[in-house]
């Protein structure tokens, strides 16, 4: 064979192995759902948190003027 056409060979082999792992991916299960859902309240929920404690910081600083 000649150099180009192991190349092109070699090409067209990769193309095949990443089409076949794209398309062996796992859809996303309701459990992995229900995780992802609730690591987005948490996150939401601490993000309050944090809101919270900075207002009360301010606030504290303004007691002490």
């Amino acid at each position: 064979m000649t150099k180009i056409a192991k190349s092109i060979g070699t090409a067209l082999l990769a193309m095949t192995l990443v089409a076949g792992m794209a398309a062996c991916q796992k859809k996303e299960g309701p459990m992995e759902k229900a995780g992802k859902s609730v690591d987005q309240a948490a996150d939401k929920v601490g993000d309050k948190v944090e809101q919270a404690g900075d207002a009360m910081k301010d606030a504290a600083k303004g007691d002490k003027k």
